[in-house]
């Protein structure tokens, strides 16, 4: 049986209620003696929760206004590693009882039983009936569209209950995002170093169609799917960008030029451009990449050159089978392309340089 007592079990809140004693109680009941509470700005009336916790034996910290649970996550990480030096991992949970302690073990046991550091998530089983109907499409559809444009295989995108083992946790501390975009941004950081994701199978517990859940449906939806739009974005003005710099230099910047000269002038200029702007925006605000520069650029334009050609000769092979005018395929194929260069350029051309993960390995 895993050693609980090495554990620390965190509990983010905001404006709790008395289930928030009823999870502290049932952990302890289930060995967990280590248990930090994390006041995420609650209302005066509800600050007695936390001192009846305190009385439980539970630390506790707190923030003055709500800052979010990313950021509460991330104090209690700060914490744990100040404070706990000798603690093996932390559990982090919901504090209103819809992680059950059998649940909460088992996730820590399977986390105990890893070869690697690996990120264990309790996840829920949306196919039950008494899945509240906009939870059950939510977190379907995050999964599918993760799925998709990154590859990341969970089943449960925004579970709360997740074990961390000590050596990722410096890690997730640098993950941005303040807020529920956290959750799913230490994920992506996860598949992006190579750390397993593992999935435990939880009982799924919605209480009263889960109408005390803090997630704002559209304002933490868009934090959620942030990368995915900010790429969206990136390829819209950088498509923008091409199409405006051709129309300038085909009709004033190389107006002189013979046809074809003119024609290839104006489009080569465009497309160094707007690649160049692709380039800074998806490695500045979109991967937030700190890999060096010319590596990431080298791997860039390796990858830009693959998909022009691949573009260029897809096109001209279903435009000989299909009885379809290229200009009508061509936006299909490069619509595939797209979500094909979000992956490629998330696995590999953005992602942290070896040299780096191993120094920071070293520091943690």
């Amino acid at each position: 049986m895993s050693d609980f007592q090495k554990i620390l079990v965190v509990i983010p809140s905001l404006d709790p209620d008395e289930r928030l004693l009823e999870v502290i109680r049932g952990v302890q009941e289930k060995g967990f003696t280590d248990i930090l509470l994390v006041d995420d700005g609650s209302a005066d009336q509800n600050q007695h929760y936390f001192d009846e916790g305190a009385a439980l034996g539970c630390a506790v910290l707190h923030h003055e206004v709500n800052k979010g649970k990313g950021r509460a996550l991330k104090t209690a990480f700060e914490w744990f590693m100040k404070n706990r030096p000798d603690a093996a991992g932390v559990v982090t949970i919901d504090g209103d009882n819809q992680h059950l302690p059998k649940d909460i073990a088992a996730c820590v046991d399977l986390m105990f039983k890893q070869e690697k550091d690996s990120l264990v998530l309790g996840v829920r089983d949306f196919n039950l009936p008494h899945v509240p109907p906009k939870s059950r499409f939510g977190n379907k559809l995050t999964s599918s569209v993760f799925r998709l444009f990154c590859g990341l295989k969970v089943s449960d995108t925004q579970t709360g209950l997740r074990v961390f083992p000590r050596g990722i946790i410096p890690k997730m501390i640098e993950v941005s995002g303040e807020r529920f975009e956290y959750e799913t941004n230490m994920l992506l950081v996860c598949k992006q170093s190579d750390i397993p994701l593992v999935e435990q199978t939880i009982e799924t517990v919605y209480i009263n169609a889960n109408e005390t859940t803090h997630f704002h449906p559209i304002k933490d939806s868009l934090r959620v799917y942030g990368i995915i739009i900010k790429f969206f974005i990136s390829s819209v003005l950088s498509f923008l960008i091409d199409q405006l710099l051709n129309i300038l230099g085909y009709n004033f910047l190389f107006k002189l030029f013979a046809e074809g000269a003119r024609q290839f002038a104006s489009s080569t200029l465009a497309r160094i451009i707007s690649s160049l702007f692709n380039f800074t925006m998806n490695r500045k605000a979109v991967f937030k990449s700190d890999a060096p520069l010319a590596l990431t650029m080298a791997k860039y334009y390796i990858l830009w050159a693959c998909q022009l050609l691949t573009s260029i000769g897809a096109v001209y092979l279903l435009s000989k089978i299909l009885p379809v005018k290229p200009t009508i395929i061509k936006p299909f194929v490069d619509f595939l392309l797209y979500f094909v260069s979000f992956r490629i350029q998330q696995a590999w051309v953005f992602k942290p340089a070896a040299g780096k993960e191993a120094e920071e390995s070293g520091e943690q």
